[in-house]
C-alpha cells in the first residue's frame, strides 16, 4: 500500500483533526428524515425525472468537462453521479482553453425527458454558435450518444405529449413544435409564445420545465417581479397553445440566504408530489432544496402548509442510505471516479493511472502563465456548511517553473502553490482574481496577491484546504503538512465567492500542474481525502 494512504486511513482511524467530520455530505439525517439543503453543493438548474421507482437528475457544470451529469437517486435525498451526456466539448478552441475560455458558457440547463423506452436530454451551449445538442440512452448507466444538434433554444423543456408530438418550451413562454425524433424542427409546426408577460414581470423569466397533469399543462418559470423578491411562478392551461394562467407558487428565502427558485416537480408514483428548487449560496455555489410540492386548486403550491421550505421532513421513499456527491480518491482505480471533472477539455496524453500505479500523474502540456489558462486542473464541488479536502503529493518530478498545487478555484481563486525553482521548491498561499472579456472569455489580466511563501523540505507534501460556507462566512483557509499529523497554518483566510459575470459556478476544489518554462515534468498525487462537517 501507499504511504500516503496509509497515513489517511491511521488518520481516519484516530479521528485526526476533524473527528466530527464524516466522509461524504448529505441531507439524510439517518432516521427517516432529511434537513434542507438536500444537497449543499453547487447543483443549479435542476431537471428530475421518474421512470418506476428510480429518479434521475441533470445539472448544469458549464465550462467542466465531461460535462452535464446525470444523477441517480432512489429516494430523492441521496444522488450519485451515473454518467455524463459527453465527454468533450469540440468546435472552438476556446473548449481546450486556446485562444481564449468559455468559463461561464458551456452546457447550461439541460432538460431531461424519458419518453417509449429512450431517455432524452438537451441542452444549448451558451455560447457561439448557437446550437444545440440531444443526446440519448436506453440506460443513463451506460452513456450517452449524440442524436442531432437543433437550433438553440434559452433555458429550454423537452416534452412529448400524449398524442406523439414533440414540443421544446423555451424563452419567456416562447412553444416551438419538433420532429418526433427530436432529428430537427417540426415544418410548419407550432411555433408561438403562449403568453406575454404581464405588468408585474421585470425581465426575463426563464428556467422552463413543464409537466402535463390531470389533461392540464403547467410551465414553471422563475421570475424577478418589478421590486419584489426572486420566486417560482406557475402557467397553466387546458392547450398546449394556451392561453395561459398564472399563479406564483414559491415565494421565500430560507436559512438566513436569499429567495428559493428555478427548479422542477416531480411524483414519486403514489401521489406524492415534490418540489426540487436551487437556492443561491454565495460562494459554495446554487445549493438544492427539496420540499412538498400540494395540489391545490390545480396549481402545484411548493412549500409547507404556510409556503416556506421545511428545514426538516420526512425522506419521501425509506429505507436507502445515505450518499454524496465530493468523494475521496486514492486513485487505485483504472478510471477516475466520476465525482471529478476536468477545468475544460482535457489534454488526455497528459494525465494517467497507469503510469505510477496508485496515483493520478498530472504532467505538464502547455506552457502557460497562470492557473486559469492551465489545462488538466481537476475538480470536485465543495460542500456546505463545512468541508475539507486533503491532498498528498510527490513533487520529486517537477522541472523548473512548473506550478503545482491545490486550489479554491473560482474567477477569484485561493491557492496553495508549489513553484519549482531550479533545485528548490516553494509552497506560496497566494490569491489570484481573472478579469475577462465579457464577449469571448478571453482572459485579460490576472490581480495577484502572495501572502505568504515558505520553502519546502520534502518532495512529499500535504496541502490542506478548509471551506467554511455557513451564513455570511464562504472563508477557505490553507495548511500544509509533511506528515498529514502536524498542521502548519499558511496566508490567511480567503473570501470565496459567486460571481456570474466570469464562472457562475460554486467555488471548486482543484487539483493543478502547469509548466511555465519548459515541458516535461509532472506530479504524482497519492490520494485526495475529502471530510464534511455538517453542523
Amino acid at each position: 500500500m501507499k504511504k500516503c494512504f496509509l497515513l489517511a486511513c491511521l488518520f481516519v482511524a484516530m479521528g485526526g483533526l476533524y473527528p466530527d467530520l464524516a466522509c461524504a455530505q448529505t441531507g439524510d439525517n439517518g432516521d427517516g428524515t432529511f434537513s434542507n439543503p438536500v444537497i449543499w453543493a453547487d447543483v443549479p438548474d435542476p431537471d428530475v425525472i421518474r421512470v418506476g421507482d428510480d429518479f434521475y437528475m441533470v445539472s448544469t457544470t458549464m465550462h467542466l468537462v465531461p460535462g452535464a451529469p446525470v444523477m441517480h437517486s432512489k429516494d430523492l435525498v441521496n444522488w450519485e453521479v451515473i454518467s455524463y451526456l459527453y465527454d468533450r466539448l469540440d468546435g472552438k478552441p476556446a473548449y481546450d482553453l486556446k485562444e481564449s475560455t468559455m468559463y461561464g458558457r458551456g452546457q447550461w440547463a439541460t432538460s431531461l425527458r424519458y419518453h417509449n423506452g429512450t431517455y432524452y436530454a438537451y441542452f444549448s451551449p451558451n455560447d457561439t454558435p448557437y446550437k444545440g445538442y440531444v443526446y440519448t440512452t436506453s440506460n443513463p448507466r451506460k452513456g450517452w450518444k449524440l442524436l442531432s444538434r437543433i437550433p438553440h433554444f434559452h433555458d429550454a423543456s423537452l416534452f412529448f405529449d400524449d398524442d406523439g408530438k414533440a414540443y421544446v418550451f423555451y424563452g419567456t413562454g416562447q412553444l416551438r413544435e419538433l420532429k418526433p425524433d427530436l432529428s430537427g424542427v417540426m415544418p410548419g409546426g407550432v411555433k408561438m409564445k403562449v403568453f406575454e408577460r404581464d405588468e408585474e414581470e421585470n425581465a426575463l423569466l426563464e428556467g422552463s420545465r413543464v409537466i402535463k397533469h390531470e389533461g392540464k399543462y403547467y410551465l414553471l418559470m422563475i421570475s424577478w417581479p418589478k421590486g419584489g423578491k426572486r420566486r417560482q411562478v406557475c402557467y397553466r392551461a387546458d392547450k398546449i397553445t394556451g392561453p395561459y394562467e398564472k399563479k406564483v407558487i414559491l415565494e421565500d428565502a430560507f436559512d438566513g440566504f436569499p429567495y428559493v427558485a428555478q427548479g422542477t416537480i416531480i411524483d414519486d408514483g403514489k401521489g406524492n408530489w415534490y418540489g426540487v428548487i436551487f437556492q443561491d449560496r454565495n460562494g459554495v455555489g446554487r445549493v438544492l432544496t427539496l420540499m412538498p410540492c400540494r395540489w391545490i386548486d390545480g396549481w402545484p403550491m411548493l412549500g409547507d402548509e404556510n409556503g416556506h421550505v421545511p428545514a426538516t421532513m420526512r425522506k419521501p421513499v425509506q429505507g436507502y442510505a445515505a450518499k454524496g456527491l465530493v468523494v475521496s480518491d486514492d486513485f487505485k482505480d483504472k478510471k477516475l471516479k466520476l465525482n471529478w471533472q476536468w477545468n475544460h477539455n482535457p489534454m488526455n496524453d497528459c494525465w494517467s493511472l497507469k503510469e505510477r500505479k496508485g496515483y493520478l500523474r498530472l504532467k505538464t502540456g502547455r506552457i502557460v502563465d497562470n492557473l486559469f489558462v492551465a489545462p488538466n486542473t481537476l475538480t470536485q464541488r465543495m460542500e456546505g456548511p463545512e468541508c475539507s479536502g486533503v491532498v498528498c503529493m510527490d513533487l520529486s518530478g517537477m522541472k523548473d517553473g512548473d506550478v503545482a498545487g491545490l486550489s479554491a478555484f473560482n474567477s477569484d481563486a485561493g491557492i496553495l502553490a508549489v513553484t519549482c525553482k531550479g533545485n528548490q521548491k516553494f509552497l506560496t498561499m497566494k490569491t489570484e482574481s481573472v478579469k475577462l472579456d465579457d464577449i469571448n472569455k478571453a482572459v485579460i489580466s490576472i490581480d495577484c496577491n502572495e501572502v505568504q511563501k515558505v520553502e519546502l523540505t520534502s518532495d512529499v507534501i500535504y496541502l490542506r484546504l478548509d471551506g467554511d460556507f455557513s451564513l455570511n462566512n464562504d472563508i477557505a483557509s490553507f495548511y500544509y503538512s509533511y506528515d498529514n499529523k502536524n498542521w502548519k497554518k499558511i496566508g490567511t483566510d480567503f473570501k470565496m465567492i459567486f460571481d456570474y459575470r466570469r464562472f457562475f459556478m460554486g467555488t471548486k476544489f482543484a487539483l493543478f500542474n502547469y509548466a511555465t518554462k519548459t515541458l516535461g515534468g509532472f506530479v504524482d498525487i497519492d490520494s485526495f481525502e475529502y471530510k464534511h462537517v455538517d453542523k
